[in-house]
């Protein structure tokens, strides 16, 4: 995968559209090397995760030594030298899940604009060269002057002239299109992806947690109670949202039901944003944590790579401790703890359900409970050789792939759960979700299943979304015995009605 091994290479392009002079300048199969820009005076720029984190390079000769296309010198001999420019912690690049993502840009002025991700959240910085940082080297390297913005997500940059367009997003705004001036941090916004504003008073801000978690170097993979008491010394981070409703009150003493979200991807990250998708559970009186789990972009390499091999050990663990520290500090109530998520969220929800009696419920979207059968073609080409670092090789590592998928472990599902399923999905066929299903009624256990005819890897159609948000709701309801103040159409719920 791209954020895995990739390589770098310039070459001559003449009239013909032939390439001659092949050349490569950075990347490798443990180097990650994302979105080359040239800058106006023709030095090749490109992010590298070659330290660790995704850093802005720049290679004043790209030219470098030849190099044969056909065999590529051994341990990168021939690569020209590339120049950190802003050396740091931060991540200068995001997992490229689609074309066109850049973010570091040349406004018109030459000077080098760009987003980098800290600690969870965006940041927007100007490198201006020629002004140097104090104590630095004197390599040329360029100073940065950090941009105070209102927004806590940059999606992507382009230059327009001397200002910079992007699609950024904030805790309290869902996605615009803004401009920016780099001469003093100024936005103008262009077009708001929402015109109709969330009231800022029923908005729950993400507290960003940081948690105790293990490495699932001590786990059986038989069915527990909960995983053991994390000791390995590592932490997790995820967003916490509380309840918010300034028209409720909750009774005194009463702790909030839970809802602990594993995101898709899983090579990916919740962005701390407006979301509707969270603030529907925190405005009816839910507690949400977004786990990044193990695995999760923006955290730097060594982070990202806690789930090669790991994929369904160390998101779940992560969840689950997630959901523990949030408990240990009394925010949510043990009793009342869901863990819902789509695709590869879907996956991980699956898997904590049928390997740990820990949550008293579950929503799978769409989620992945058959790792063989995405392994053998299931899915489309991107994703096809995807889990080769999530888990290994197969079929060498048939026995993992078995292990780890929960379409094996369906008798050890102890808890009510809704599946919600687009009927035309190829990427997570609907029989898996049917196996689930059916497993689920022969042990008599509290489930509801919706299928969505015309609906595929996700759901798009607005009839659709809104039935599958409200037919969740209900679902809690039924099984944690209270009634939701909306007017929702019942849900069939088997082994309960």
């Amino acid at each position: 995968m791209p954020w895995d091994g990739t390589e770098a290479w310039v070459a001559e392009l003449a009239a013909d559209g032939t390439l001659a002079g092949e050349r490569l300048v950075a990347g490798g199969p443990s180097e990650s090397v994302l979105q080359p820009l040239w800058s106006p005076a023709g030095e090749l720029h490109f992010a590298s995760d070659r330290t660790g984190w995704w850093n802005v390079y720049r290679v004043d000769d790209a030219a470098g030594t030849p190099v044969s296309a056909a065999a590529p010198a051994p341990g990168g001999a021939g690569k020209p030298e590339a120049l950190p420019l802003a050396p740091r912690a931060a991540e200068f690049a995001k997992a490229p899940w689609v074309f066109g993502l850049q973010h570091f840009v040349f406004p018109a002025d030459g000077t080098l604009v760009a987003a980098f991700t800290e600690g969870g959240r965006d940041h927007l910085t100007v490198l201006e060269r020629g002004t140097m940082a104090a104590g630095a080297a004197a390599t040329g390297a360029p100073h940065l002057r950090e941009l105070e913005t209102p927004y806590s997500v940059v999606y992507s940059l382009t230059p327009l002239g001397d200002k910079v367009g992007m699609i950024a997003a904030s805790h309290t705004e869902g996605y615009q299109v803004v401009v920016l001036d780099p001469a003093d941090g100024s936005c103008a916004v262009a077009r708001r992806g929402r015109p109709t504003p969330v009231d800022p008073a029923f908005i729950s801000r993400p507290e960003p947690i940081v948690f105790p978690t293990g490495d699932g170097s001590d786990e059986t993979g038989e069915e527990a109670a909960a995983p053991a008491a994390p000791d390995s010394g590592l932490t997790a981070r995820a967003n916490y949202y509380p309840p918010t409703n300034p028209d409720f009150v909750a009774p005194s003493g009463e702790r909030p039901p839970l809802l602990v979200i594993s995101h898709g991807g899983p090579t990916s990250a919740h962005e701390a944003m407006l979301d509707l998708d969270v603030q529907y559970w925190t405005s009816r009186g839910f507690a949400v944590v977004d786990v990044d789990y193990g695995g999760s972009t923006g955290y730097g390499r060594e982070y990202r790579e806690r789930l090669r091999g790991a994929w369904g050990v160390v998101d779940t663990l992560d969840c689950i401790n997630a959901a523990r520290h949030l408990v240990g500090r009394g925010d949510a109530d043990p009793a009342r703890i869901a863990i819902r998520g789509g695709s590869a969220g879907g996956y991980t929800t699956l898997n904590a359900l049928t390997r740990f009696d820990f949550f008293s419920a579950g929503a799978s979207l769409f989620g992945l409970a058959d790792l063989e059968e995405f392994a053998t073609g299931g899915t489309h080409k991107f994703e096809s050789r995807y889990l080769d670092s999530l888990l290994g090789p197969y079929p060498e590592l048939r026995d993992v792939y078995r292990e780890r998928s929960p379409i094996h472990h369906v008798d050890d599902l102890d808890c009510p759960v809704i599946l919600l399923q687009g009927l035309e999905d190829v990427i997570v066929p609907p029989h898996q979700a049917e196996i689930i299903a059916e497993a689920l009624r022969a042990k008599g256990l509290p489930f509801a299943y919706l299928a969505f005819e015309g609906e595929q890897h996700g759901f798009r159609k607005a009839e659709n979304i809104i039935r599958a948000q409200e037919a969740e709701l209900y679902f809690y309801g039924r099984v944690w015995g209270f009634a939701p103040a909306d007017a929702i159409e019942p849900v069939r719920i088997e082994n309960l009605d």
